[in-house]
């Protein structure tokens, strides 16, 4: 009788519907683990970020144990080192901003002035009542909505202990990352069956390469635009283009939008600082700077470890922002790589599987025949 029934359905509309129940279940998975993330975000992304952070430390604790270093020794060397280099940056960066900032604001200020001169003697023709009044009403508005202010203080309290909280839980994570990394994998393959233990070591090991290959093909690329850039901003007198540069070379690790607004910044900055024609030189500069990078540089370092579409990457970037934040965006991208990775690898073993089951079937009719 069942056979029967189940002649009654046609066989294209079997397919469709064992296809839909899969598609089905695909993105139940998927809403599940991006559900699993929005809720544990706060622990979610920091253990990301350090593994960002191991792939570009990584290599120089394993350089040193390899050479006699105790593993502790060698972690907490390269840790305290790093911390020391970003102390300088940061050391650098703040005389830089300080030493400029009245001058910058006294530039703001004559270029305030020149806005409200220019709308009252340019093509708006604006009295100087009108535009007194329409200050007033921004500054009431301002007044009027001083509780929704005060609450997004309160709420950036709270995103800043969250962000001490991620800083010191990447610190730790960090340390555990570099000293103990293998063990923590043999310990997580141990947790699969036998059968399945060299498919996650494969999986794992190309993940491994996708997200190294990416953080350190996005490092040389941030590298190459900020001295670029930052030369640029030097030779038309920019007296901030040292602190430019370092925003361009952390710009570069949001692809696409980060370099967008790192040029906006320094387009900005230099129309304070030097006036209109330093500033459309600057902006000239980013965006050839922007087209070599997407045209030479990005496809001759990244090669093959980041093969993502430009859609694809505008799309996991908004969704990271929407779900993480900033550090969402931050690292929407290279988990988008390395999903795209292990899903080419699973792609690839279940085309396998099917040939080797068709050659298998092949075979056992060829043996009936001939029996």
């Amino acid at each position: 009788m069942a056979t029967k029934e189940n002649h009654l359905v046609p066989l294209p509309l079997k397919r469709v519907g064992s296809w839909s129940a899969y598609l089905l279940l695909t993105i139940a998975g998927i809403l599940a683990i991006l559900y699993l993330i929005v809720r544990l975000k706060i622990i979610f992304i920091p253990v990301f970020v350090a593994l960002l952070i191991t792939t570009l430390l990584g290599p120089l604790v394993s350089y040193l144990r390899n050479r006699g270093w105790r593993p502790l020794l060698a972690t907490w060397t390269v840790i305290l080192c790093s911390i020391l280099v970003l102390s300088g940056i940061v050391a650098l960066l703040i005389p830089q901003f300080t030493g400029q900032f009245d001058e910058m604001k006294a530039r703001a200020t004559e270029g305030f002035d020149d806005v409200v001169k220019w709308l009252g003697e340019g093509p708006l023709s604006l009295s100087e009542q009108e535009i007194d009044r329409y200050l007033e009403q921004v500054t009431q508005r301002i007044q009027e909505n001083s509780d929704q202010i005060t609450g997004g203080i309160l709420t950036s309290l709270t995103v800043t202990f969250e962000f001490i909280a991620g800083i010191l839980l990447v610190f730790v994570l960090v340390f555990f990352f570099l000293k103990d990394g293998n063990q923590i994998w043999e310990w997580f393959k141990r947790q699969a069956t036998r059968d399945n233990r060299e498919h996650i070591d494969e999986m794992g090991r190309r993940a491994w390469a996708t997200l190294t290959g990416y953080v350190r093909g996005t490092a040389l690329v941030a590298l190459v635009d900020a001295i670029l850039i930052g030369v640029a901003l030097l030779m038309v007198g920019n007296p901030l283009w040292i602190p430019l540069a370092v925003i361009t070379f952390f710009g570069a690790f949001f692809p696409i939008v980060g370099a967008v607004l790192a040029g906006a910044v320094a387009a900005l900055v230099t129309l304070v600082t030097n006036g209109v024609s330093d500033a459309l030189i600057i902006t000239g500069v980013i965006v050839l700077i922007q087209q070599i990078e997407g045209d030479v540089l990005q496809p001759v370092v990244m090669g093959k470890a980041v093969r993502l579409h430009p859609i694809v990457i505008l799309v996991a970037l908004t969704a990271g922002a929407i779900l993480g934040g900033i550090a969402g965006a931050f690292v929407s991208v290279p988990i988008t790589a390395v999903a795209a990775t292990v899903g080419n690898y699973l792609k690839t073993q279940l085309r396998a599987e099917e040939d080797l089951t068709e050659d298998d079937r092949e075979a056992a009719a060829s043996i009936d025949e001939e029996g």
